[in-house]
C-alpha cells in the first residue's frame, strides 16, 4: 500500500513539474546550440518548466516569427530577435516589457549601447544573449613581409594601399576579403558602415533617400575597386562564413568583418593563421561615426505568449551573468557568448582566453546607432535602418551593389537605381513625399 502511495505522489509530482512548456524559437548558430547543450542546468534549477526549440536557419526563422508574432498565434513563447526588430516590434505592442527582473540579473552591467539597441523609450524588451560590432583582422606576417603597419583605426583609403601591396593572387593571397553576397544583412551590412564612415546617410531629415549623395558614391567606389582589384574570384557568392573560412584558410591579407569571428579565426584548431591573426578597428574615412556596427541577438517574449511567466525566467537565465560563467567552465571561455556585460570583460580567464577582449569591447561601446553619421537623421540603427520598409529596401539596394562588383552596371547606374527604387518604396509606405 505504502509502495502504491509512492508511486502516485511520484506521478502527481511529475505532472506538477512538466506542466508549463514553453517553445523557444531560435537561430542555428554555435551559440545558441551551446544554449541548447546548457537547457539541463535550467530544468534542473526550474523542473516545473520544460523547455522545447525550434531551431531554424536566420532567414526562414525571421519569416516565421514575422508572421507568428504579427498574427498573434502565439507558436512561440520566447524568439530570437535583434536590435533592428525590437524597438519596431516594441512600438507596435507586440512584446512583454522586461521590466520586472530578478535581484542579481544586474541590467547596469549590460553594456550601455546593448542596453539601448533593445529599449524602446527607456524600457527593455529584450535581453542580450550575444553582441557585436565590426573590427579589421589582418596578417601579422603579410604585413611584416611587405613592410607595412597596420594602423590602430585605418583609414578606407589606407586599406586601398595596405590591399594593393597585400594582393598576391598567385600564390593563393587576396588583398582583402569583404562580403559581396547580396542582402540586408550581409554586403549591405558592410557597405553600409562604409557609406556612413565616408559621411554619408541613408535618408535626410524629411526621409528623402540620398543614394546617389557624393558620400554614397564614393562608398561604392572605394568598395567596388578594393574588391574587383584585390579581392577574391567570385566575391558576390562572399558571405560572413565564407569570408571567414577564406581568412582562416591563409587567403586574406586582411578582412573587416564581425567581432564574432575573432575566436574562430584565433584557434589552431580552425585556423591555418591563427598565430599570425592582428586586430584593429574597423576603417573609418571622413568621419568614425557608424563606421562600425552593432548588432545584437537577443531574446523577447512576445505579448501573444501563454506561459509569459515561465518564458521570461528562461530568458532572464539565459541572458545571465550565471549563464555566461557556466558555459566558460563548462565549454570554455572562448565558448561564452560575447558582448553583452561588463562583467565578462572584466573576467581574468576570459581575458587569457580571448586577448583580442579589450578591442571588441571598445568597438561594441564606440558603436552609437543613435548617431549612426555624421549629418542629422530620422532614424536610429547603424548598419540597418530602423524602419520596417528597410529589409525591403536593403534586400534590394544589396542586389544593386552585387551586381556593380559583377560589372552589371556602373556605381553611378547603380545607385541612380538604388534611388529610384527606395523613393518608390518610401512614398508607397506613407515615410516619403
Amino acid at each position: 500500500m505504502k509502495r502504491v502511495l509512492f508511486i502516485a505522489s511520484m506521478c502527481i509530482g511529475t505532472t506538477a513539474f512538466a506542466q508549463t512548456q514553453i517553445t523557444v524559437a531560435t537561430v542555428n548558430n554555435p551559440d545558441m546550440v551551446t544554449m541548447q547543450k546548457m537547457t539541463a542546468a535550467f530544468h534542473k534549477a526550474h523542473p516545473d518548466i520544460k523547455v522545447n526549440y525550434v531551431t531554424l536557419p536566420e532567414n526562414e526563422l525571421r519569416q516565421k516569427i514575422t508572421t507568428d508574432i504579427a498574427s498573434g498565434a502565439g507558436q512561440y513563447d520566447v524568439i530570437t530577435v535583434s536590435n533592428y526588430e525590437t524597438p519596431i516590434w516594441a512600438k507596435n505592442g507586440w512584446l512583454k516589457a522586461l521590466t520586472d527582473l530578478p535581484e542579481g540579473y544586474d541590467k547596469n552591467d549590460l553594456l550601455e549601447s546593448v542596453r539601448q539597441g533593445l529599449s524602446y523609450e527607456d524600457t527593455l524588451y529584450a535581453l542580450p544573449f550575444y553582441a557585436e560590432s565590426s573590427i579589421t583582422y589582418y596578417r601579422k606576417d603579410l604585413f611584416e613581409k611587405a613592410g607595412l603597419t597596420m594602423a590602430e583605426r585605418p583609414t578606407w583609403s589606407q586599406m586601398t594601399e595596405y590591399a594593393e601591396k597585400l594582393h598576391d593572387p598567385s600564390n593563393g593571397v587576396y588583398g582583402i576579403c569583404l562580403r559581396g553576397l547580396p542582402g540586408w544583412g550581409q554586403n549591405m551590412a558592410l557597405f553600409s558602415t562604409m557609406v556612413n564612415a565616408y559621411g554619408g546617410r541613408w535618408f535626410d531629415m524629411n526621409w528623402q533617400p540620398e543614394l546617389t549623395s557624393e558620400p554614397w558614391k564614393k562608398a561604392a567606389t572605394a568598395y567596388k575597386n578594393l574588391l574587383n582589384k584585390f579581392g577574391p574570384p567570385g566575391v558576390t557568392s562572399n558571405g560572413f562564413t565564407e569570408s571567414e573560412t577564406l581568412f582562416a584558410n591563409g587567403q586574406c591579407g586582411m578582412w573587416v568583418d564581425s567581432t564574432v569571428a575573432a575566436g574562430y579565426v584565433s584557434d589552431k584548431e580552425t585556423s591555418r593563421v591563427a598565430d599570425q591573426v592582428g586586430f584593429a578597428q574597423a576603417p573609418y574615412e571622413t568621419t568614425k561615426n557608424g563606421a562600425n556596427w552593432l548588432y545584437i541577438w537577443a531574446l523577447a517574449v512576445p505579448k501573444s505568449s501563454k506561459h509569459q511567466e515561465a518564458a521570461q525566467t528562461f530568458v532572464d537565465w539565459a541572458t545571465s551573468k550565471d549563464y555566461i560563467n557556466a558555459v566558460g567552465e563548462s565549454e570554455g571561455w572562448l565558448a561564452v557568448p560575447p558582448g553583452t556585460r561588463s562583467s565578462t570583460y572584466a573576467s581574468e580567464q576570459y581575458q587569457q582566453a580571448a586577448p583580442f577582449s579589450d578591442l571588441v569591447k571598445t568597438a561594441i561601446q564606440s558603436a552609437d546607432p543613435q548617431h549612426p553619421s555624421a549629418q542629422e537623421v530620422p532614424y536610429t540603427g547603424i548598419q540597418f535602418v530602423s524602419i520596417p520598409q528597410f529589409q525591403a529596401i536593403g534586400t534590394r539596394v544589396g542586389q544593386i551593389m552585387a551586381g556593380t562588383l559583377a560589372g552589371q552596371t556602373d556605381v553611378e547606374q547603380g545607385l541612380n537605381q538604388a534611388q529610384q527604387f527606395t523613393s518608390r518604396l518610401m512614398k508607397q509606405s506613407g515615410l516619403g513625399q
